[in-house]
């Protein structure tokens, strides 16, 4: 399990007031971290710097509209 507690969230320039709202933790040693911003206590996503790369790279694709 990733300690995340001293993790610096971001969130997304492309979050929305409606409630599609993600942060993002680069400073996490060796890997990076995703998660809900409304609800941060349920965890987060925790990726590899490549696994990092490979998901936004679909993200930024638009493979997860709806």
């Amino acid at each position: 399990m990733t300690d995340l507690s001293s993790a610096l969230w971001r969130k997304s320039t492309h979050s929305t007031e409606q409630g599609t709202c993600v942060e993002l933790a680069l400073n996490v040693p060796g890997v990076g971290a995703v998660r809900d911003s409304k609800a941060p206590d349920q965890g987060a996503l925790v990726f590899r710097p490549a696994q990092l790369h490979g998901f936004l790279a679909a993200v930024k694709s638009g493979r997860f509209d709806r």
